[in-house]
């Protein structure tokens, strides 16, 4: 078994790594296939489970909105999951949406994830800012 601390920085790189390459690179095909398991388990109810799916879902988005941007703002790590709190603006405009990613890696790939999704606020009663 391995300890936590040697697991943690593997699990980050490898979704950070699939996180630059799908988003950023917009690249996701190349991301899902070197990346995610082929049994890869999605947990928002709103998409189909699977590799492909997510292919297809990805790849629809920035064709609809290619101005798409997905700013991570913070990375949590703990053994196999990692955590991204994140910014996902469809145009410079939007106000956006903040984002709680989580994912579970095993054997070096995604196996699985689960997201949290918020629109921003015009204004916050609290005055601070979602990020």
């Amino acid at each position: 078994m391995q300890s936590r601390t040697m697991v943690e920085p593997t699990s980050k790189a490898t979704v950070m790594a699939f996180a630059e390459l799908a988003f950023a690179q917009r690249n996701p095909r190349e991301a899902a296939e070197h990346y995610m398991r082929e049994d890869y388990v999605q947990h928002n109810p709103q998409l189909p489970t699977g590799r492909e799916a997510f292919v297809q879902f990805v790849a629809g988005l920035l064709e609809q909105a290619p101005e798409t941007t997905y700013e991570i703002k913070r990375v949590i790590a703990e053994g196999e999951y990692v955590v991204f709190h994140a910014h996902l603006k469809m145009r410079p405009d939007d106000p956006g949406r903040a984002v709680a990613d989580i994912f579970r890696v095993q054997d070096g790939r995604i196996a699985e994830h689960w997201d949290v999704i918020q629109p921003v606020p015009e204004a916050s009663v609290n005055g601070n800012t979602m990020f």
